[in-house]
């Protein structure tokens, strides 16, 4: 059975995408980048009777980890990201004073995800891609069954990619990444990208100027 998405709702100033999927047989959950809104988060799993068995995260972005402690002592589910962000996570506060933002201290990683592995959530799971390049650390996650979808965190959005310029970003990496590990799956793959609008990878295959087919080549 493949995993439910229960809600994707924007969190926080930045509007980072915050998505809860769920085995509804199970009533296990994970909670992918919960940038921010603890307490709504939170209300959405309580009022659809959910357990969360861990707090998935595309990047270590403050936007993207900022309720993250949060939801970890209010649940006692795991932290998971990869271990090319520890050093990114660790500096949460420092990141938030250089957008003038209040972030508190991080909660310590229960695990680091690596390439290839599989995310249990009840009868379901989400593949783990390593997409370096906006972070070091990026990932994307994809879901299994029939029609799965991915979650491409701050690396590919509708019609762009995510900013380099960032500590540790990589323009090179980033559309490797993209080009070998994302435009090459299923072309009817939705997409629920860190921001914004969705899309799915033949959208991106064809009219994405920056790495589908009427791209322009920018490095």
């Amino acid at each position: 059975m493949s995993l439910e998405i229960v809600e994707t709702f924007p969190v926080g100033l930045l509007g980072c995408n915050c998505t809860v999927l769920a085995d509804r047989s199970t009533g296990e959950a994970v909670v992918v980048d919960p940038g921010d809104d603890a307490d709504r988060i939170l209300a959405l799993l309580s009022r659809s009777r959910l357990r969360v068995v861990a707090l998935l995260h595309t990047h270590a972005h403050f936007d993207h980890v900022g309720a993250t402690a949060l939801l970890a002592k209010a649940t006692g589910a795991p932290i998971l990201l990869h271990q090319g962000d520890a050093r990114l996570y660790a500096a949460l506060p420092e990141q938030g004073r250089a957008f003038g933002l209040p972030v508190g201290e991080a909660a310590p990683v229960s695990r680091y995800l690596v390439e290839g592995e599989r995310v249990p959530c009840g009868s379901g799971s989400l593949e783990v891609l390593h997409t370096p390049g906006h972070t070091p650390g990026s990932l994307c996650f994809r879901t299994d069954g029939d029609s799965p979808v991915l979650f491409s965190g701050d690396t590919l959005f509708r019609r762009s990619v995510g900013r380099t310029d960032l500590w540790g970003g990589s323009t090179e990496d980033l559309l490797a990444s993209i080009r070998t590990k994302l435009l090459t799956l299923p072309g009817d793959t939705p997409v629920i990208t860190g921001h914004g609008d969705g899309t799915t990878i033949a959208e991106e295959s064809r009219l994405n100027p920056f790495v589908g087919s009427r791209s322009n080549r920018i490095y």
